[in-house]
């Protein structure tokens, strides 16, 4: 059997993540939340986009990006967070930088940085 590189795990994992985040906010019939992944799988968004009567809905839930070996979580607007479910997926919290901290926050929050 194959064994997965530690880059190769964190695109499965991410992937596998929001995919079952956009099927489970895909309940709405006006609006659609979409994954975008990037030609080389290191660039992982979640947008909603749609209308609201006749208010146009298009905005960001999640932006991640895998950068120096790390997951860095640029903006995380689903409801939980993806940290714990990372974390449960056997990826380090060392692996995973809160780039949406201040980089002089980030040596405090037990995560990458």
């Amino acid at each position: 059997m194959e064994t997965l590189t530690q880059i190769d795990q964190y695109r499965q994992t991410l992937q596998t993540i929001l995919e079952q985040y956009c099927h489970t906010l895909n309940t709405n019939d006006t609006t659609t939340t979409q994954l975008i992944i990037n030609h080389n799988q290191t660039r992982y968004l979640i947008i909603e986009e749609g209308w609201d009567n006749i208010k146009r809905i298009h905005h960001l839930i999640f932006d991640a990006e895998i950068r120096n070996q790390q997951i860095w979580l640029h903006h995380d607007g689903l409801d939980h967070g993806i940290t714990d479910e990372l974390i449960a997926a056997g990826i380090p919290k060392t692996s995973i930088v809160l780039a949406f901290h201040p980089p002089h926050i980030r040596p405090h929050t037990g995560y990458g940085i």
